[in-house]
């Protein structure tokens, strides 16, 4: 398999964060108020991972978890997405905000995206099989169906530690009957056209690659999401 920059460098940090501002205007009437907002769309997806699922580097409305939303309404399929996901996360951040994100949104279905870094950056794998598996668990507990989004590092951190890191995802989704998709970047980081679906850094999909990680995650969460209709 070939695999390009992004999985070959160890001094990776999927970095950048990403904030929204919001403005507001203030009406004449001291005792004005802003319309309430309307009820999110069920089920209602949150999708918790890392610049993979941020729309690093990429224009917004590029990246595949609005490309999700797209796919939602052109296929009449009704849900409602949260996007969560913190350019640099590791999992045990992930873990951290998870409380909050689910008291918050109170969400029918969480896609967990996260452990990438945590290989990147060399954190112990018993660490990264945890947070996950505590994460699913706490999601399970607040009513919410999981899906856990895999990823792959190359044979150049060592033929164990591959193998190790490869067991961990499906391990999990087994662990907490979670719904699995093994590998985020297939037919992207191991495509034949791999160099070319990269941004100049090499490590992060250009556009033209998400609608393909977009259907990795499709076929399993579909499933999820008409589970909870």
């Amino acid at each position: 398999m070939q695999v390009i920059g992004w999985m070959n460098r160890r001094d990776f940090s999927l970095h950048g964060l990403f904030a929204a501002v919001a403005a507001g205007a203030v009406g004449s009437s001291a005792w004005a108020q802003a319309p309430a907002a309307p009820a999110p769309e069920r089920p209602l997806v949150l999708v918790v991972g890392d610049s993979l699922s941020a729309e690093y580097g990429l224009k917004r409305g590029d990246g595949w978890v609005p490309l999700l939303q797209k796919r939602l309404a052109e296929q009449k399929v009704k849900a409602g997405v949260v996007n969560a996901s913190i350019s640099g996360d590791t999992t045990s951040g992930g873990r951290a905000r998870l409380p909050g994100l689910l008291a918050q949104h109170k969400p029918d279905i969480v896609v967990l995206e996260l452990g990438a870094n945590d290989a990147l950056r060399g954190l112990p794998l018993p660490s990264t099989e945890d947070n996950l598996t505590q994460m699913a668990r706490a999601s399970q507990a607040a009513g919410a169906k999981v899906l856990l989004v895999g990823i792959q590092v190359p044979p150049n951190y060592g033929t164990d530690y591959t193998r190790r890191f490869g067991e961990v995802f499906p391990k999990v989704a087994a662990a907490t009957k979670s719904a699995l998709v093994p590998f985020l970047l297939k037919n992207v980081a191991d495509a034949p056209d791999a160099a070319s679906l990269f941004q100049a850094d090499r490590i992060h999909p250009l556009a033209v690659a998400q609608p393909r990680m977009l259907d990795n995650v499709w076929p399993e969460l579909r499933k999820l999401i008409q589970a909870a209709r």
